[in-house]
């Protein structure tokens, strides 16, 4: 959105993604959790007013099933149990570099490797898995791998003209 609106906040945390700041904070217009990029945070003024963070709150809980800063604001979302399954070489980079700390290896062989992961299914994660290409295949769960599959074939209707 290009608009820009006033809000008063709450700061409870900030985080980094991918070489960028985000503030986790309370948003007093609607009392519900938000992550703001500090890059587009214009004006900013710092109120004397005191407030307490909710008891209990425990910012890493928070982000535990979230690959990045986006984390589904409906009460109801659970995390998924999401397979992937990549090819032998991108295997190897992806058992240095695990996708997240909830990464499980199920099998690893000189053809592939298959993992586990226990994550939010969110706009971050998409767009980390379409970095991988054809290196990677979503096993499950099946919603996920339709989301993918729908962005690949309307990625090619635009290619092919």
């Amino acid at each position: 959105n290009e608009d820009i609106s006033a809000r008063r906040v709450e700061p409870l945390a900030l985080k980094e993604f991918q070489s960028r700041w985000y503030l986790l904070a309370k948003d007093h217009k609607d009392h519900s959790l938000k992550t703001f990029a500090l890059d587009r945070i214009t004006s900013l003024e710092i109120s004397k007013q005191k407030y307490k963070a909710d008891k209990g709150f425990n910012v890493n809980d928070y982000f535990r099933h979230c690959f990045g800063i986006i984390r589904p604001s409906a009460p109801e979302s659970k995390p998924q149990t999401i397979m992937l399954q990549f090819a032998a070489g991108k295997g190897k980079y992806i058992k240095s570099l695990p996708l997240h700390e909830s990464q499980r290896i199920i099998k690893d062989d000189e053809h592939e490797l298959q993992i586990e992961l226990e994550l939010y299914i969110t706009h971050d994660l998409i767009m980390e898995l379409l970095s991988h290409g054809d290196d990677v295949t979503v096993l499950q769960p099946a919603s996920l791998r339709k989301t993918l599959n729908d962005i690949y074939n309307r990625a090619e209707k635009i290619y092919q003209h």
